[in-house]
């Protein structure tokens, strides 16, 4: 089950998503829905005049806000996950079993 403290060893695709910090300031308060994810990139897709457009926002730089399912949100730097979808899980739990021992 998805919660704010195991967000980023879930699928991310399918939750709502919105830009809180950028280093670019037309990104922040993009939000929308991710559809797709790669290693550097999410996908968002908003609602601009009634009409869906789909906007690739850089990981790197920017802290995201996820919106769970069961109404709670989880803020993610995106600099944290920048590893495929595929791999996220492995690598990140791998990083923090490093850190314990330092």
């Amino acid at each position: 089950m998805r919660s704010k403290e195991n967000l980023i060893l879930h699928e991310l695709i399918g939750l709502k998503a919105e830009v809180v910090f950028s280093g670019s300031f037309s990104l922040v308060g993009m939000k929308g829905k991710v559809v797709d994810e790669t290693k550097n990139t999410f996908t968002l897709e908003m609602k601009r005049d009634s009409i869906l457009i789909e906007k690739k926002i850089p990981k790197k730089g920017n802290i995201f806000r996820f919106r769970l399912p069961d109404g709670s949100s989880a803020e993610i730097d995106g600099s944290e996950i920048l590893y495929s979808p595929e791999d996220r899980a492995k690598k990140v739990l791998r990083r923090k079993k490093l850190n314990s021992f330092i």
